[in-house]
């Protein structure tokens, strides 16, 4: 984020993300800011949001849920969403590569980028 100007709200939203394990919604950004004392609303949120997906910063999501959810970009990696409790987690320990070759070889193909979610219920949900 070095070539592009700093405002308190993107460096904040830029912290924010980089520190998140998972993918985020504008409300929990909103949230976030108003606990770093910034006063904010949804609008500038999403902005911001638009500008950061525009310079190629960020990742934007959507998990079948109704909102979209934003992430630093990344290497190729996937998600699991809870089906009961809408937590999200990142995958990123599978081994997808091996799939893709053989994707790749046996259909001719050459991709470029994937995206793989996982549905289920999470451990907490299943207690």
């Amino acid at each position: 984020m070095n070539s592009i100007s700093r405002t308190p709200a993107r460096a904040t939203i830029v912290e924010f993300l980089s520190k998140s394990y998972s993918p985020v919604d504008v409300s929990q950004i909103v949230n976030f800011l108003r606990a770093k004392n910034l006063s904010t609303n949804k609008v500038t949120v999403y902005r911001v949001m638009d500008f950061l997906l525009e310079k190629g910063f960020i990742d934007k999501v959507e998990f079948r849920e109704g909102k979209f959810r934003y992430e630093i970009k990344r290497d190729d990696h996937h998600h699991f969403i809870c089906q009961n409790c809408d937590v999200v987690e990142d995958i990123s320990d599978c081994n997808i590569s091996v799939l893709v070759e053989e994707i790749q070889k046996k259909k001719g193909i050459l991709i470029k980028k994937h995206s793989l979610e996982f549905f289920g219920i999470c451990k907490n949900c299943q207690l």
